[in-house]
């Protein structure tokens, strides 16, 4: 079991060291348990909106303990997945799963996903620490998990200011705090780094790996492939509602190739 926050903070005093709340900071959450079973699984899924197809017969799956970037142009059809894995719309066809369960099926989707679609859903009144207490409460997660996220985001030193004053890569952080309230053994980011600078960029690439090295699994969609290519060890890369790749990185870069190279060839050059 890991170290309290505060019992990692108390050490850090003591041994004359500087407390660093930017981070990454590791979350205090029991370690998580890894399962040699996928725990996202997706097959067959299709889906269409009128006459768009949005997703077209998609199928990967991601193990325990792996970070994967879902990769694709505007209008693809990464959105759409993500939605139906989390529950946010139904599938014409197929199924996603996670842990072998519907999202609506899993009797505390809090704890077992957190997610993060879209930042911006604030109350600007209201302080960073009384967003998530809100949110904890609801889910009927303990309240002492919103002081542990702020620390792991590097928002403690600004939890009592109102949200109206922050930043939109602070608002990025809350928001990835409010996704780590009940302790999930999943992630899936849309865009996670959007207004993060070169630090936030950084110590969040940091954090999923450390995520993933405790046993955690990440889904994170981005359209920033060299920082996609320093953080994911699987892609997936999908293009017209189509899956046009998926492999592990190592594996898609084998011949030398950049995963830009690899991701200009494969998908295509409309705009969208």
């Amino acid at each position: 079991m890991r170290r309290s926050m505060r019992a990692d903070e108390t050490a850090a005093r003591s041994s004359g060291n500087p407390v660093s709340l930017d981070g990454p900071a590791r979350d205090p959450a029991v370690a998580r348990t890894t399962s040699a079973a996928d725990v996202v699984h997706v097959a067959s899924l299709s889906k269409r909106y009128g006459e768009v197809v949005a997703a077209d017969d998609v199928s990967f799956a991601l193990p325990a303990g792996s970070v994967t970037g879902l990769l694709g142009p505007n209008g693809a059809g990464k959105t759409t997945v993500l939605r139906v894995l989390l529950g946010l719309a139904e599938p014409h066809k197929g199924e996603a799963l996670i842990l072998g369960r519907r999202y609506r099926d899993l009797d505390r989707p809090m704890h077992v996903v957190g997610a993060v679609l879209e930042s911006g859903d604030f109350d600007p009144g209201r302080n960073g620490r009384d967003h998530l207490r809100v949110l904890a409460f609801a889910a009927d997660v303990p309240q002492r998990r919103v002081d542990e996220a702020l620390a792991v985001v590097g928002l403690a030193r600004a939890a009592k200011r109102a949200v109206r004053t922050y930043s939109l890569g602070m608002r990025q952080r809350l928001t990835l705090a409010a996704a780590l309230l009940g302790s999930p053994q999943l992630l899936v980011l849309d865009e996670p780094a959007n207004g993060l600078d070169a630090k936030g960029v950084h110590w969040l690439r940091t954090f999923l790996r450390g995520f993933a090295a405790d046993g955690g699994t990440v889904l994170v969609s981005s359209h920033v492939l060299a920082e996609i290519a320093q953080t994911v060890d699987h892609v997936v890369i999908v293009d017209r509602g189509h899956v046009v790749a998926r492999s592990s990185l190592a594996e898609l870069v084998a011949d030398g190739k950049t995963l830009e190279e690899v991701y200009l060839a494969l998908t295509s050059e409309d705009a969208a």
